[in-house]
Order: C-alpha cells, then sequence, then structure tokens
C-alpha cells in the first residue's frame, strides 16, 4: 500500500516534514520528455513533487538509447509522454498529472502554464521559436524558469527570476526578416542555435575534448549527447528547482549561471552582463561559428 510520508521519508533532514508538504502540493511544469526531461520528471517526482504538467510529442527509438530514462526495448516506439506519465505514477501514484501529448503550442500554452509554480525547460536544443514563447509567457506570469543542458559530459544551467533578466535579454536571438531567403533562414537559425549553446554555456568548456567535429551539425539537428551530461543536468536543475520552490539558498540567476564539467574536473561559474551582447559572448560566438564552420 502507498504512503506518501513513508515513500519520501529519507528525503527528510535535508527538507523538513513541512517542506516536503509543501513539495506534495507543488505544481510543476515540464516542457520536453527526452534526454534531460525524463531525468528531470523521475528526480522531481522522486523529490514527492506532487503535481505535474508534462509535455513531449515524440516516440522512443533506438537513437535514444544512449541517455533517455525511459528508452529501453520494452517502450520502442512508444510515446514518451505515456511513457513518463506512468513512470511518475509508478513512482507516486497519488501524483496529478495533467498530459500535454500533442506539444506546446500558443493554444494550449496558458493552460500548459496555469497554476504552476516554476517552469521546468528541456525541449530539444533546436526548438527555439516556441522555447522563446513560452519563457516570454512565464515572465509575463511571475513563474520562475530553469534550463540545463547536457555539455559533452557536464552540465550548464541558467535561472531567470521573475523581475530579473528575461530570457529574451539574455539570449539576443535573432529573426529573420520575413522578405528572407531560404538560405538565409537556414543561416540565421543555425547562428541562433548558437547563440543559444553559448547563452547557456558561456565557457563552452565542452569543445576541449569533443573529437569528432562532424558529429555535430546545426542545420541537421544533430549533435551528440552523452548520460553522464544528462545524470548531471538533472541533479544540477532539481536542487535549484528545490532551492527556488522552498526559497532556500542563494539561487544563480542570469546573467550569472554556472557549468561543470566532470571530464576536465571543472566547475565555471559564469557572468555576462547583457548576456549575448557582451563582448566575450560575441568572440564566443565567433569562435564556435568557426570551430563548426565546415559542419553547419
Amino acid at each position: 500500500m502507498f504512503n506518501y510520508e513513508e515513500a519520501f521519508s529519507r528525503n527528510i533532514g535535508w527538507v523538513t516534514q513541512e517542506e516536503q508538504q509543501k513539495l506534495k502540493h507543488t505544481k510543476v511544469a515540464i516542457g520536453g520528455l527526452g534526454g534531460v526531461g525524463g531525468d528531470h520528471a523521475i528526480v522531481l517526482a522522486r523529490l514527492g513533487i506532487g503535481n505535474f504538467h508534462i509535455s513531449d510529442l515524440d516516440d522512443y527509438d533506438v537513437a535514444n538509447f544512449n541517455r533517455q530514462a525511459g528508452a529501453n526495448m520494452s517502450t520502442l516506439g512508444q510515446a514518451k509522454a505515456a511513457v513518463m506519465e506512468d513512470t511518475i505514477r509508478s513512482i507516486n501514484p497519488e501524483a496529478n498529472i495533467k498530459n500535454f501529448s500533442s506539444g506546446i503550442n500558443e493554444e494550449n500554452m496558458d493552460d500548459f502554464l496555469n497554476g504552476v509554480d516554476i517552469y521546468v525547460d528541456s525541449l530539444d536544443i533546436f526548438v527555439l521559436e516556441i522555447r522563446r514563447k513560452i519563457f516570454r509567457r512565464c515572465y509575463e506570469k511571475g513563474i520562475p524558469t530553469i534550463t540545463a543542458a547536457p555539455m559533452g559530459m557536464g552540465t550548464a544551467f541558467l535561472v531567470f527570476m521573475p523581475g530579473k533578466m528575461s530570457f529574451d535579454d539574455y539570449f539576443a536571438i535573432v529573426d529573420a526578416a520575413t522578405n528572407s531567403s531560404e538560405e538565409e533562414r537556414a543561416q540565421i537559425f543555425n547562428d541562433n542555435i548558437i547563440r543559444f549553446v553559448i547563452g547557456v554555456s558561456p565557457s563552452v568548456q565542452q569543445r576541449h575534448y569533443l573529437v569528432d567535429k562532424s558529429s555535430v551539425n546545426f542545420l541537421k539537428k544533430k549533435v551528440p549527447s552523452t548520460c553522464m551530461g544528462i545524470s548531471l543536468a538533472a541533479g544540477t536543475l532539481c536542487t535549484n528547482v528545490l532551492k527556488i520552490l522552498l526559497k532556500r539558498g542563494h539561487v544563480i540567476h542570469a546573467p550569472h549561471g554556472m557549468h561543470f564539467d566532470a571530464y576536465r574536473n571543472s566547475l565555471i561559474k559564469t557572468w555576462r552582463p547583457w548576456g549575448n551582447k557582451n563582448w566575450l559572448q560575441r568572440f564566443m560566438f565567433w569562435r564556435v561559428k568557426a570551430l563548426l564552420k565546415d559542419n553547419n
């Protein structure tokens, strides 16, 4: 027989009984349930979060096996959102879950964010437009947002707090002109992915041990990933979710960020006033672009 207090009793000591009850009544929205999103959902469920809005529109395939929590032979071809909903319920049968299995769009975005205490961003790296709209809506509604990206064998994370620097101001994503050619739009898309990567990871530590540059092709929506980066991202992000929800401890938020790389045994805290408009970011943009020139 399931008992909430017993199931999450080993959390007590790191959180109080009262804080655990607060987590039970908290609502978290998770956009994307693939690599990092699946791990985020599981860690937050084991933390005792009691209410979820979740979304993903993809199915599991074999290429997900190296890193995605729900990917295995028994789930091959199944919807990620359905599998992760079942996984959360198997951890906490009392959890309230609203599944936006057809994805997040402008029509259902307000419903997806309705009543949530924090938004966890784990959308695919290449889904920039809907990501921008969700972050913008969260900022308007005063919802804290957090993203942690698996970068090689490490993770970099950013938090956007209500009333502080916004996603748009930090990343400075460029919109294509309405009369732009297909080639120009492709180039702008490629450049915006670089802006997103260097924005999340200003130190770009992972570039030092990328052994095959051909594995990175933004135009083909192709990037390598490791399960170590995924696990580190989940631990880092969910720790900060706890701090934000319980109002405990200092939370690093944009334009400040942090990148831990286990491969390099390196922790770097970053500060980029004006975000990607900072001169260091402009320099890194051109450096990364040159590094990947032949692949994109």
